[in-house]
């Protein structure tokens, strides 16, 4: 039989706690996300579908991009147990400077299209958590601005190599006169990937007002409110910002860049120099014999060659050929901390973050991005921990399966299995 008793007073009020009601809304709906993917409903809730599309979608059938975090969901880690690792170290040493988490945040364009704040926000964001910031030729922030919201950390500048050549040479000059240390020398953008979602909705810079649009505005006034009260958007390499994005990128970039460009740019540049958009193992061994300090293993985020190859799948043997002699990256699909764990127990001395970077930054500004930062970071901490890791340099390929659902037939399969 079950003893039955009145309920104390005292007893009730241990087990029922009010939690004190948080004010600010802001911080009420980042508290709420736990998940990257959280930050991104919220993003989605709050932006425009133009500005949103134009962030989250990829090329074509944007195949490239939904096979990129497929393979980070096809990981299998192995933990070894009774190793404890009771103070995890997620610190690390990246071309020759420190980072207290082993991510960065990559280079993205037209950020302040996707909320006010922008680089400027990323940048301030990356200062405080002691990780590097990457400004895109096509930020919206100047050089010199992005440097003063981080003055002392680690800024590095992503170049797209474009038809005026003086227009990137002065960018250059300008990055390295603000004490950027590292150049992301950007090789897969010859031309525009035909990004289907802003085409069917219109997008282009400036925003074009139509009834789709303004009826889309109408349940996201902060937004616009935000769009025209401040500053007018700043581009750091376009003169004229008339078209849709790929008009802009067309015309702007050049189809005909070669290694003899990257010779030049490495003539000018004196920090760390790395070339973004390598896609196999050939290149990858050509740059390294070329002397450059690092490559990023990325496919634009899917955004230009659609069914592009996997980075995540590339990352093992690349590493295997030229991991001794120059520093491996990775970016593309990264949505979770334990996928930055298994690039790193692969191989990958660093990754890049871009899009969960920005659905922060569209769920908050700054605070967003914030929370993003913590968000991976405690991801990270907690799948060492578990993996039975202390520290960066324990990680190792043992500890990572790469499942896979798409195999090579044919002769590949051999090669895809060495």
């Amino acid at each position: 039989m079950v003893q039955r008793q009145l309920p104390k007073v005292g007893e009730l009020l241990e087990l029922m706690q009010f939690k004190k009601p948080e004010l600010d809304a802001r911080k009420r709906r980042l508290d709420a996300a736990l998940t990257i993917a959280d930050l991104r409903t919220i993003a989605k809730r709050r932006t425009p579908k133009a500005a949103f599309d134009y962030t989250d979608g990829a090329a074509e059938g944007e195949l490239s991009l939904d096979r990129a975090r497929r393979a980070f969901e096809d990981v299998e880690f192995h933990p070894d147990i009774l190793r404890p690792a009771a103070d995890v170290d997620t610190s690390c040493k990246i071309l020759g400077g420190p980072s207290a988490l082993p991510f960065g945040i990559a280079p993205t364009g037209f950020t302040r299209l996707m909320q006010t704040e922008g680089e400027t926000a990323g940048a301030s964001a990356a200062a405080a958590a002691g990780i590097p910031f990457t400004l895109s030729t096509l930020g919206t922030t100047s050089i010199e601005g992005v440097k003063a919201a981080n003055p002392v950390g680690r800024n590095w500048f992503q170049l797209y190599v474009m038809k005026q050549r003086d227009i990137s040479y002065g960018l250059v000059e300008r990055a390295a006169k603000a004490g950027f240390d590292t150049l992301q020398f950007t090789v897969d953008t010859p031309i525009a990937g035909a990004r289907l979602r802003d085409k069917r909705n219109g997008f282009s810079i400036p925003p074009q007002l139509t009834v789709g649009t303004i009826v889309n505005a109408i349940p996201r006034p902060w937004w616009w409110i935000d769009f025209l009260t401040t500053p007018k958007l700043e581009f750091a390499s376009l003169s004229t910002t008339g078209g849709t994005v790929g008009e802009l990128l067309n015309a702007a970039m050049d189809p005909t860049i070669s290694y003899d460009d990257l010779d030049v740019i490495r003539g000018m540049w004196p920090g760390k120099i790395v070339v973004k958009g390598v896609q196999n193992v050939q290149d990858a061994a050509r740059l390294v014999d070329l002397g450059v300090d690092g490559i990023v293993l990325s496919n634009h985020g899917g955004r230009q060659l659609d069914r592009a190859p996997i980075p995540f799948h590339l990352l093992p043997k690349v590493v295997r050929e030229v991991g001794k002699d120059a520093t491996v990256m990775v970016d593309t699909g990264i949505m979770n901390g334990a996928d930055i764990v298994a690039s790193i127990a692969l191989g990958a001395k660093f990754t890049l973050i871009g899009r969960a970077y920005l659905y922060g930054l569209m769920a908050g500004g700054r605070q967003g991005v914030d929370r993003t930062i913590a968000i991976l970071r405690s991801e990270i901490e907690r799948t060492m921990t578990l993996l039975g890791v202390s520290s960066l340099e324990e990680l190792e390929p043992r500890h990572v399966t790469q499942l896979t659902r798409l195999v090579p037939v044919g002769d590949q399969a051999v090669d895809a299995r060495v």
